[in-house]
């Protein structure tokens, strides 16, 4: 008998035992995930190993890819900082944003992130680094984080004068040490690399780097040693990027929570080169995009090639949230949740209807007279890009007198600027800062660079026409004002930087202004600039 008892106590124990751990189980698995998304400052999609670059390493990146989704169609609808930012955080197109469609604005009250209904929710939240910028957020009179509390305090010892000495790992350290066990998070590392300025030669000299590693240099810029360094720089910075990744990994595996974290990695425009970052081409909305979610993601290891657009995070994150976007305080959105992409075993194609995205731009930076922008729309679909350009008059790039404002000074713009004159290389010149046609077209498989517009050849004229109308259509149901006729509020919301308002009248009455995102050698007081009266003065022009 006493044989019997006792097994049926152990029987007992360990039926106890095994409910005690189904029940955790499935405690865990309803568990509401964490959420990491890792974003550089100005990348384009290119530019990590997974997608073939051969002088960028980006092992941790690839690791995400690997162990998750690699999206290879991912755009931003904006390539600035400030307005993708926006539309990611919001899950609205930027110029359903008001305000928000601008670089460094006053970011309107009316529209909530993500964020702060996560926090809403039950979410610990929270930021390193660059948040939602540049420009003013507040609410009732106080500053408003759309990304989250700052965590900004820890500084470490950096390799170059050009990268950020915030602690991004040390940071999110400190940040998960601060919630509580049950609680979920979602936290924002917002890289500042690899913003500019580089400290030049850093890729070969800190690096390790070598000329002769860069395959080749895109056609639209010369092939040159200060390109190359150029680049080089750049790649240092996106490695650095790639390793504070890798710390926050080990962290979260270090904690248990690395399983049911869902990881989002890219960046917010392209790169800051000529042509590229702040404009409406192939390699300034391409963004790299990668996500792992042990948990969430049915079959790792998988490419996506479905059009994904920026906007469509927001609905994602809100819906494995548990969060109901009716209920999120958060207006309407655009954007389309990914959660079956998530679900799905398959690879390439998985939503047919995922067959597109728009694009467009207003103001950026300011250097125009009366600080107007330079207007575009676009759509990409297929293996084509149309952009539509509503002020052709206008400097795409800013002004030459101003500096070019909406291009970041650098080796490479010094370099092509210094063509102009030259008559052989002129045309380097008309693709990175020239003006443009009402309509350009490209074939982005072919034509990464977007140099051979196709919009005015024959054959393409039905093309043009279905996707101009495809894109109205749209603009005009998502209430774009541009489209509506009344694209000018645009140009008349208030820039929140105000030692720049109003920057072209008063560098032409003479005053120092702050430029120093451009280099002194770019301003450049072209004859073909007509000056407004009320300016005009004597130059050496």
């Amino acid at each position: 008998m006493k044989k019997v008892g006792i097994t049926i106590v152990m029987l007992l124990l360990a039926v106890g035992l095994l409910i005690g751990c189904s029940s955790k189980e499935r405690s865990d698995a309803h568990k509401r995930p964490n959420i990491l998304i890792a974003m550089m400052d100005d990348a384009s999609f290119p530019h990590v190993g997974i997608n073939g670059c051969t002088w960028v390493e980006t092992p941790n990146f690839d690791r995400i890819a690997q162990e998750g989704i690699l999206f290879s169609n991912a755009y931003t609808p904006n390539a600035k900082c400030a307005p993708s930012r926006s539309s990611f955080l919001t899950g609205r197109n930027s110029w359903q944003l008001e305000e928000a469609a601008n670089h460094w604005c006053y970011f309107p009250e009316k529209f909530k992130s993500f964020f702060e209904s996560l926090a809403d929710n039950g979410y610990h939240t929270g930021f390193t680094g660059k948040g939602w910028a540049p420009g003013v957020a507040t609410i009732n009179g106080k500053p408003r984080f759309l990304t989250g509390t700052p965590f900004n305090d820890k500084q470490t010892e950096v390799p170059t004068t050009g990268i950020s000495k915030t602690d991004y790992a040390a940071n999110f350290e400190n940040f998960l040490n601060q919630k509580t066990e049950e609680e979920p998070f979602s936290f924002w590392f917002g890289s500042k690399e690899p913003h500019r300025d580089y400290e030049y030669g850093s890729g070969i000299a800190k690096g390790k780097k070598k000329l002769a590693q860069i395959d080749s240099v895109y056609a639209h810029w010369p092939d040159i040693d200060s390109v190359r360094t150029d680049l080089l720089d750049y790649a240092f910075e996106i490695e650095y990027f790639d390793k504070q990744l890798g710390n926050m990994l080990r962290l979260l595996e270090e904690k248990g929570e690395l399983d049911n974290t869902l990881i989002i990695v890219t960046a917010d425009n392209g790169m800051p080169f000529p042509r590229i970052k702040g404009q409406e081409y192939e390699l300034s909305n391409h963004m790299p995009l990668t996500m792992m979610w042990k948990n969430g993601i049915e079959q790792p290891n998988r490419k996506v090639d479905d059009m994904v657009s920026f906007i469509d995070l927001a609905p994602t994150l809100l819906e494995i949230a548990e969060i109901a976007i009716e209920k999120s305080g958060m207006m309407p959105m655009e954007g389309k949740s990914l959660t079956d992409i998530f679900r799905s075993n398959d690879q390439g194609v998985i939503d047919p209807a995922r067959d597109h995205v728009l694009i467009g731009k207003e103001r950026h930076d300011v250097g125009r007279p009366d600080d107007v922008g330079y207007p575009i729309r676009g759509i990409v679909k297929g293996d084509y890009l149309f952009v539509e350009n509503f002020e052709t008059d206008r400097w795409p790039a800013g002004n030459p007198s101003t500096g070019y404002l909406n291009c970041d000074g650098s080796p490479t713009k010094t370099t092509l600027l210094h063509l102009k004159d030259r008559s052989e290389d002129s045309p380097l010149w008309e693709l990175n800062f020239g003006k443009r046609p009402p309509f350009e077209l490209y074939n982005i498989k072919e034509d990464i660079l977007c140099m051979n517009n196709l919009a005015h050849q024959s054959g393409y004229q039905t093309m043009v026409n279905e996707l101009r109308t495809q894109m109205w259509d749209q603009l005009r149901a998502q209430n774009d004002p541009r489209i509506l006729g009344h694209g000018e509020v645009f140009d008349h919301y208030e820039y929140a930087d105000t030692s720049g308002v109003n920057f072209y009248e008063r560098y032409w009455n003479g005053e120092e202004l702050n430029s120093s995102w451009v280099s002194p050698t770019d301003f450049d007081r072209v004859k073909e600039e007509v000056l407004p009266k009320k300016n005009q003065k004597s130059n050496s022009d």
